[in-house]
């Protein structure tokens, strides 16, 4: 099943689509793939939105789909017919599902259930949607929907990944109510934000933004390594600095790869987001997300982990010893991608050091020990509030130069670090 819709307790986020990305859809054609779940309803909403932009929408319905919205109530929104059917005398004659994937500019794929996604990740077309998602060189937009367990479950983390790797974008999902009754990510994402995403994708495409076809991967967020099935060791990351800074890459055109580990702060519009873990979890998205242009990696990423985590929880002894847990170190994810070789190692790779003492000091030694390009180094020491806060203070490094950029809201931040990158690479 798919979600419910509603919105979580205090989501309350206003859409600034018209004030980010004043791109339309004029003259855009958009073959929109409905598969099975009850998000299928919120295509209804879709069809308007594309409309309005200036755009036509080709509606397919998967046959789960046809469970939870018409074909005809489709076909009436779109003006054109809703079809379900591979083998349609009619459409076959002219080889329909040829034409139908080649003459769209982008395929959209709202909802895309658990299934359909594993299907095109494994290459299998056994209708007429998924006949058109594997016959054709058209972009892929998939807006996820399902249950919060099934978008956890490892054979999805594996099929996201490999979609990915093929270049498959991914809007969403949200976290939120379920029609099941749970809360958590599976929520498909808001029809104004598959919009934004759409008009992002014809923004970058058409080379009009400063970044406009560069992609690139932003970690961001705390990473959480298991003790037992109840306890973890984390940090206080709310990953607010890495939103900030993916959205800013995304308004100039970048497409950004979001990996978030379970951060409490709303996820970047207009950005493909791989929710994680643990740090190898981490270490695995954003090896999927190769090749890159420029990766910043904002994480908290946790130092070490537990040698073998407790299948039980742990439970404290009569004496009230603690238990004797094995640490083992976390892999080392900034410096594994700075020194890839040149035709793999993304452009521009940029770390973070959060400190509390010789800032400076230890920022330069972890800028050589990591052999990242930029270093941006913030004190979190207790008081300072940049755990979790709206501000921060940064220290940008770059090779032997050091510019104290002061105080800052780490929205400030992600805009000045984005006009750097941007900067940077046209030159």
């Amino acid at each position: 099943m798919g979600d419910a819709g509603r919105h979580g307790a205090g989501d309350h986020r206003p859409c600034h689509r018209h004030q980010r990305c004043p791109v339309t859809l004029a003259g855009k054609h958009i073959l929109l793939i409905v598969s099975g779940g009850i998000a299928a309803y919120k295509a209804i909403h879709l069809i308007r939105l594309i409309q309005k932009a200036g755009g036509s929408v080709q509606p397919v319905l998967t046959q789960s789909a046809t469970q939870f919205v018409t074909p005809l109530t489709l076909s009436t929104l779109s003006g054109r017919p809703a079809l379900t059917e591979l083998f349609d005398l009619t459409q076959e004659t002219e080889i329909g599902h040829i034409e139908l994937s080649r003459s769209a500019d982008l395929i959209v794929v709202a909802p895309a259930s658990a299934h359909l996604l594993a299907r095109l990740a494994h290459g299998l077309a056994d209708d007429l949607a998924t006949t058109c998602l594997l016959a054709t060189d058209t972009p892929i937009l998939a807006a996820p929907a399902m249950n919060v367990r099934m978008w956890q479950a490892a054979a999805t983390r594996r099929n996201i990944e490999t979609l990915i790797s093929d270049g498959v974008t991914l809007v969403g999902p949200d976290e939120g109510d379920m029609a099941c009754g749970e809360y958590g990510p599976g929520r498909m994402a808001e029809p104004e934000a598959i919009l934004e995403a759409m008009e992002g994708h014809f923004a970058r495409r058409g080379g009009a933004l400063p970044l406009a076809g560069k992609r690139a991967i932003v970690t961001s967020g705390p990473t959480r390594e298991p003790i037992d099935p109840v306890r973890y060791l984390s940090n206080a990351s709310s990953g607010r600095q890495g939103v900030a800074i993916a959205e800013a890459l995304s308004t100039r055109g970048a497409a950004v790869t979001f990996i978030t580990g379970p951060a409490e702060f709303a996820r970047p519009k207009g950005c493909t987001i791989v929710p994680v873990t643990t740090a190898l979890e981490m270490e695995r998205a954003v090896a999927a997300a190769l090749p890159a242009d420029i990766a910043v990696f904002a994480a908290a990423v946790a130092d070490w982990g537990i040698a073998e985590p407790a299948p039980a929880k742990l439970k404290k002894d009569a004496a009230g010893t603690a238990p004797a847990l094995e640490f083992i170190a976390n892999p080392d994810i900034l410096a594994g991608i700075a020194h890839l070789p040149a035709d793999r190692r993304p452009a521009l790779v940029i770390g973070f050091a959060a400190e509390t003492g010789n800032l400076e000091t230890h920022a330069r030694a972890k800028l050589a020990r990591k052999g990242c390009d930029w270093l941006l180094a913030n004190d979190v020491s207790p008081g300072t509030g940049v755990f979790g806060g709206a501000d921060t203070a940064i220290l940008f490094l770059a090779g032997d130069s050091a510019e104290d950029w002061g105080a800052l809201s780490k929205a400030a931040v992600g805009e000045r670090l984005a006009e750097r990158i941007a900067a940077h690479l046209r030159a």
